[in-house]
């Protein structure tokens, strides 16, 4: 049976791809296979469950046929027992049954098995990386949309509003965190030295780790999450005001403290967030993903419209787009419907081979950076011919060349966990590197598509416009970042908020100046 086991284990993860997929938490995407991965696993320890069974049936048998032996025919006179046949039965069992019974491989071969496969589907595995950068996002969501630890633990996503628990998005299917969940959370905070959420995730640790049972699979336990908790509540302490007596107490008295009695706070000191070293717009943002801002609306303002829009293009006169002018300052056009369902499919389908983390330019390198949480691929018209329909439509209602060299190939983005990206110019800014602008040539507008929908998050804000737009799955926004005298608008200053419930996708076509030198015209005006 054993051997049998072996092979079949054998013969099926060889078919299991071995490829990492990297930083699994930049992706849903990622996320998805992962889901198949641990599927895998659990085929994999089904079958070891089922020999693992039948193997503990075969010795329940033989302790069943034994221990009737001891309460039936040797209690027996001894001149039962001294029949050769029992005799010879009793001699055999102790020199080759039992000898079997303890010494066989079969338990080692099963869990050997079980541990081949696990082995096999490693590469497919998260790693420390992907777990780190999951609780990150979890965070991320914490800051920015104002969720309360304590609702998140409970699978709900709430702020507080006016003194009450408010639900921001209510998921149909609701799961929620342990106690090892939260102290993993509050770890990664911890490590990085980030006292202020560390505190918050290690007080749910500590709750929900009191009074029940340490699991075999838990990592942390409730003496971990208080000797945590003690020394983060230390820290912040000490980065509060670092004269404080209370930075001479001894932690261990400090941890002493919090088992005899709830965590004592100073009503005086409230926990800072980390100060960002790159996003100097945090508060407008993170205000900006939780509404849609101030903008007017259209029956606000009367320059604001929806029409059938076909850009005198004959291509657009029996099918004409529906377009809605969002913002007048930067000009800002949404299209509904502009891609239908299966080409969205398509488009999403011919990337995933191709997801990489999401880079951002470094001088005239390029790197991947926190601010900025997915994956994205590049597609070619050649490769791909839905990407080339697209291409044709976007330059029908733009009426702009977006052809490379004259613009960059389709960017197909998918968001991870908390996915989002912080404020940032589509253009080269006085900031940009010379080689990077004339490598790239200046984008003189951006057309994105949203490919899916989400759930809960994943707004595009504008910062100092302020409004920003919800995911409109197939639809696609349309944006000048350039005045015509090819000035950088600061106003498209821009973000995609992070997702909190969904799987969100879109994909980028950005225009370069080049190229469009006859479809918009320049002007030597510098107030235009």
């Amino acid at each position: 049976m054993s051997s049998y086991f072996s092979l079949f284990i054998f013969l099926y993860v060889v078919n299991i791809s071995e490829k990492s997929f990297g930083e699994m938490f930049t992706s849903m995407m990622s996320v998805k296979q992962a889901v198949f991965a641990e599927r895998q696993l659990v085929d994999y320890l089904r079958i070891y469950l089922e020999h693992e069974i039948q193997r503990l049936d075969d010795i329940k048998r033989f302790f069943s046929r034994v221990t009737s032996l001891h309460s039936g025919i040797y209690n027996e006179p001894s001149a039962t027992i001294a029949n050769p046949i029992v005799a010879f039965k009793l001699v055999k069992r102790l020199k080759s049954e039992w000898m079997n019974v303890v010494n066989s491989n079969e338990a080692e071969e099963n869990i050997n098995a079980l541990r081949e496969g696990y082995r096999r589907m490693e590469g497919s595995l998260p790693k420390l990386e992907d777990l780190q950068g999951a609780a990150q996002g979890l965070m991320r969501l914490q800051d920015v949309y104002h969720l309360r630890v304590e609702g998140l633990v409970r699978g709900h996503f709430q702020r507080i509003t006016d003194g009450n628990a408010m639900d921001i998005y209510k998921p149909p299917v609701s799961d929620t965190l342990s106690g090892d969940d939260c102290f993993l959370v509050g770890k990664v905070a911890y490590d990085l030295e980030d006292y202020y959420h560390s505190v918050h995730w290690f007080e749910e640790a500590v709750r929900l780790f009191r009074g029940r049972e340490w699991s075999p699979e838990n990592e942390g336990t409730l003496e971990d999450a208080l000797d945590h908790l003690a020394f983060s509540h230390f820290k912040e302490l000490l980065l509060h005001d670092p004269m404080n007596s209370r930075v001479h107490f001894n932690v261990e008295k400090y941890e002493k403290l919090l088992e005899e009695s709830p965590p004592v706070t100073n009503q005086s000191l409230d926990l800072k967030r980390p100060d960002s070293t790159y996003l100097r717009t945090r508060n407008v943002y993170e205000k900006l993903c939780q509404t849609k801002g101030s903008q007017p609306k259209h029956f606000e303002n009367p320059r604001l419209f929806c029409d059938y829009f076909t850009n005198g293009n004959p291509g657009l006169l029996l099918q004409p787009i529906k377009r809605e002018l969002i913002s007048l300052q930067p000009y800002v056009v949404l299209f509904h419907s502009f891609v239908t369902r299966a080409e969205a499919k398509r488009i999403k389908e011919y990337a995933v081979p191709g997801l990489r983390r999401s880079v951002v330019a470094s001088g005239v390198n390029q790197a991947t950076a926190e601010y900025r949480i997915s994956k994205s691929a590049w597609l070619k018209e050649s490769a791909h011919g839905v990407v080339g329909k697209v291409d044709r439509r976007i330059s029908m209602v733009t009426g702009l060349n977006v052809q490379p060299p004259y613009a960059e190939y389709l960017q197909v983005v998918n968001y991870g966990i908390g996915g989002h990206y912080e404020p940032h110019f589509d253009h080269a800014t006085s900031d940009s590197s010379p080689l990077y602008r004339l490598k790239t040539g200046n984008r003189v507008a951006t057309f994105m598509i949203y490919l899916s929908s989400v759930e809960a998050g994943g707004f595009t804000a504008f910062i100092y416009a302020n409004f920003s737009v919800p995911v409109v799955e197939n639809g696609a926004l349309f944006w000048w970042n350039l005045h015509r005298n090819g000035q950088g608008n600061v106003d498209t200053l821009h973000a995609g908020c992070p997702v909190i419930v969904g799987d969100k996708w879109v994909a980028n076509k950005w225009v370069h100046e080049f190229g469009q030198e006859f479809q918009r015209r320049c002007s030597l005006n510098p107030e235009e």
